[in-house]
């Protein structure tokens, strides 16, 4: 496992930690749950490999724990909260140039397909024989 991935920096983890939901011990006892901060290291790593759940090193806790956290914590917007978070402080330490800034047109469908202002036409008429007949 390369070193890179095996530990969260400790401002990073500061900003993240704020957002998590509170993790309460079940009444009936079983397994300590794995540190929040190994499974965030599992997932970021996870996120940066591409590789399957089940293929997380066994250092992050399993992958299926990695997986039930990485749900809960979109569930409740834990992500987002830290993009915002990481946006602001990036823009006080650098600044952000929203000039620069774009929209993957890729990420963004059209609704029903979109709407032509107008009838597209060929640009050639088709010579092809119809298949159908």
């Amino acid at each position: 496992m390369q070193a890179e991935y095996a530990d969260i920096p400790d401002d990073l983890w500061a900003l993240m930690k704020q957002w998590l939901p509170e993790r309460r011990r079940s009444p009936r006892g079983g397994r300590p749950p794995v540190d929040d901060r190994k499974a965030f290291a599992g997932i970021v790593y996870r996120l940066r490999t591409g590789c399957q759940w089940d293929a997380i090193p066994s250092e992050f806790g399993s992958g299926s724990t990695c997986y039930r956290r990485f749900v809960e914590w979109c569930e409740a917007n834990v992500f987002e909260k830290l993009h915002a978070e990481m946006l602001h402080y990036y823009h006080q330490q650098r600044g952000i140039d929203w000039a620069w800034t774009s929209l993957d047109s890729a990420t963004v469908k059209a609704p029903k397909g979109g709407s032509s202002p107008a009838r597209i036409r060929p640009i050639a008429q088709n010579s092809a024989a119809n298949a159908t007949f």
